[in-house]
């Protein structure tokens, strides 16, 4: 964008659309988007590639403000450079419906990337997004042909880089050598509790020398020709860039500027007179100039940087048709033609080969035959692959100089969960990783913010259980599945055998409107016999997989424990007494269907009893007050998982004498 309009003036439209809708909202951070204005300048009307008209087009930038708290300074680039965010929305910010929420939502505001706000997950999203685009361009690009070329760029702060899970991601960022990753730190010394340096004292740049990053320190932050000049530098590095900008917060308020008074509460009135008269301001509240607005205007260069892409890729598409195809696909996120029919014949396969095999295997065997049709897949773990069994046969692990669809993210559960929503939001893969279902914990407000995005996803957590055995209460998962299961918009899968495992990974797969997870054994499982009509329902989360003519109980069950259920079945059988086994494989789809399938599968007035390795309180939700549970409600122990099933009463005896006090 070429402009003669002075920069200054340029910045001081961002600072007054963000004090004046702080002001409006009596609510808000207005002291971040006026610190960083100059350095938004440089980025957003020099460099930064995008289309305004449209703002999915495949190859533009990627941006992300990763400090999501001064949202306002992302709502005023995107009214200024012309997306469909009109000033109404400007003058509604943080208000019920508006298009500019508190902080950048994904698909609520056109031009946001993804939804921020918790801190360091932004920059880590970024991360998933220059290595999405890393792998897409060693995939798809050809000699003079570059239909994948493009930058991420980031703003953080100093919350971002305190914050655990910024030094997980930019660690392995550094190591993956994503070079087209671009980040700019506001570096005011300033957070909500005033001055950092009594907390943070880090050395930034040498932190980031040490990841492997380049590192441009120093920068000005309100010069724009040197913020320019940090990024056309950043462009020629063969690493990731991190430009230190020095700033000051709320700059341009006279008496509050440099201080935390303006980090995260309107200025007032008397304070926004004195920003205008100080920067020479003299437009009423929303009011922006013509010529402030015609010098922002990014529609047409944007029109003409997707013609110039669009006649590229008509001309990739003359040459490479199949590629080309393939491509649109996966970035539409359509799923390839055949997809039905290989689940269908491997599920097939899994009734004929009756494994009793741990659901973790099954899951890697899942992810197997399901890979042979979606070359979208890109696995990984958290350093437990051989544990996991994420990888498969023909996976190739992503290194720095090595395209792939395996990824080793190290010990960093946190960082992998973010990352891999920056990969899908990105699109072209379908993310998923792993870890024990113990270390959920720690990438749990990863999980929330993928189910808030309604990305898609696949979180796999093995060793579920008090079945872990040895490693004891560290390591054995017992509120983790029921905790799960609180989290809105995520679905929570917890096979019990192969076929099952095969049903929860397509059902996970062909999911489009949020993320799933993936809960396996360690241990061992029976095969449970099925009728075609019993597979089917599998899919509807819940289903009666053994049933009696006038069943007296219904015995709701997941994972392991359904063959607990099955032996207790067959023992109440024995003794005249007549019981439905209900698998309930993923409560929240169950939750989903028809009141009529419902109670079909759990009839009104039947008593019922529920069994899972895990906390009881959720399970009443299904059994009522007047049902049992057969749970554990405390931590486990280190010892074999048979030794441990049969102390915390995991045993056929008891589950028979459960059954039997119900029906006293």
């Amino acid at each position: 964008m070429i402009s003669t309009l002075p920069t200054d003036k340029m910045a001081n439209a961002i600072r007054a659309l963000a004090m004046d809708a702080v002001q409006k909202a009596n609510s808000g951070h207005p002291g971040m988007p006026m610190g960083m204005a100059e350095i938004a300048v440089a980025l957003w009307a020099k460099h930064y590639r995008h289309n305004p008209a449209n703002p999915q087009w495949a190859n533009r930038d990627r941006f992300v403000l990763s400090n999501g708290h001064g949202s306002m300074l992302h709502y005023a680039l995107l009214h200024l450079t012309g997306y469909d965010l009109p000033m109404e929305e400007i003058k509604n910010f943080r208000q019920l419906h508006s298009k500019t929420a508190g902080h950048p939502e994904v698909h609520i505001t056109p031009g946001v990337e993804t939804t921020t706000g918790p801190l360091g997950q932004g920059i880590t999203n970024a991360v998933g997004m220059a290595l999405a685009e890393k792998l897409l361009a060693a995939e798809f690009n050809k000699p003079g042909l570059p239909v994948v070329d493009h930058y991420t760029y980031a703003f953080v702060g100093d919350g971002c880089l305190m914050e655990g899970i910024s030094h997980e991601a930019c660690s392995l960022a550094g190591v993956l050598n994503l070079s087209k990753l671009i980040v700019l730190y506001d570096d005011n010394g300033i957070s909500i509790d005033g001055h950092v340096e009594g907390w943070f004292k880090d050395d930034t740049p040498k932190r980031f020398e040490a990841y492997g990053w380049n590192v441009i320190p120093a920068v000005d932050g309100h010069n724009v020709e040197a913020v320019n000049a940090a990024i056309h530098q950043a462009k020629l590095a063969d690493k990731p860039t991190l430009i230190c900008c020095r700033t000051v917060i709320g700059k341009g308020s006279p008496n509050l500027a440099g201080t935390d008074k303006v980090h995260g509460a309107a200025l007032g009135d008397k304070e926004i007179a004195a920003v205008r008269e100080a920067l020479g301001w003299t437009y009423a509240p929303f009011e922006i100039p013509a010529d402030v607005y015609s010098a922002w205007d990014a529609k047409a260069n944007g029109a003409q940087l997707e013609g110039a892409w669009n006649k590229t890729f008509a001309d990739y598409s003359a040459k490479f048709p199949a590629e080309a195809a393939e491509l649109l696909r996966r970035l539409k996120g359509e799923l390839p033609a055949g997809f039905d029919q290989t689940v269908a014949a491997y599920i097939a396969s899994t009734v004929e080969k009756k494994e009793n095999i741990a659901t973790r295997k099954a899951s890697q065997n899942a992810i197997q035959a399901y890979a042979q049709v979606l070359p979208e897949f890109l696995g990984g773990s958290a350093d437990l692959t051989g544990s996991n069994l994420t990888n498969w046969k023909e996976s190739v692990a992503v290194r720095a100089d090595q395209a792939g669809n395996h990824i080793n993210y190290g010990v960093r559960e946190f960082g992998m969960s973010a990352i891999m929503n920056g990969i899908a939001l990105h699109g072209g893969y379908l993310p998923f990783g792993a870890t024990f279902l113990t270390f959920s914990d720690y990438s749990r407000n990863a999980l929330r913010m993928a189910a808030l995005m309604k990305v898609r996803s696949l979180f796999v957590f093995t060793h579920d259980s008090i079945g872990l055995g040895e490693d004891g209460p560290t390591h054995q998962s017992v509120e983790h599945v029921s905790s799960l299961r609180l989290i809105p918009n995520l679905d929570n899968w917890r096979p019990c055998d192969t076929t099952e495992s095969a049903v929860a990974w397509a059902e996970a797969i062909k999911r489009h409107d949020g993320p799933s997870t993936l809960i396996f054994s360690r241990q061992n499982l029976p095969f449970q016999e099925r009728t075609a009509a019993q597979i089917k329902d599998i899919a509807r989360g819940g289903y009666v997989l053994r049933d009696a003519a006038d069943a007296k109980l219904a015995i709701l069950a997941t994972g392991s424990e359904i063959e607990l259920a099955t032996k207790a079945a067959d023992a109440l059988a024995a003794e005249g007494i007549a019981v439905r086994v209900v698998s309930m494989p993923s409560t929240d789809v169950f939750d989903r269907q028809d009141a009529a399938y419902k109670a079909s599968v759990l009839p009104k007035g039947m008593p019922r009893l529920a069994i899972e390795a895990g906390v009881t309180a959720f399970w009443h939700k299904y059994v009522g007050l007047e049902g049992a549970v057969v749970g554990i409600d405390t931590f486990g122990e280190s010892a074999p998982a048979g030794v441990l099933f049969k102390h915390f009463g995991f045993t056929v005896e008891n589950v028979v004498g459960k059954a039997k006090q119900l029906l006293a």
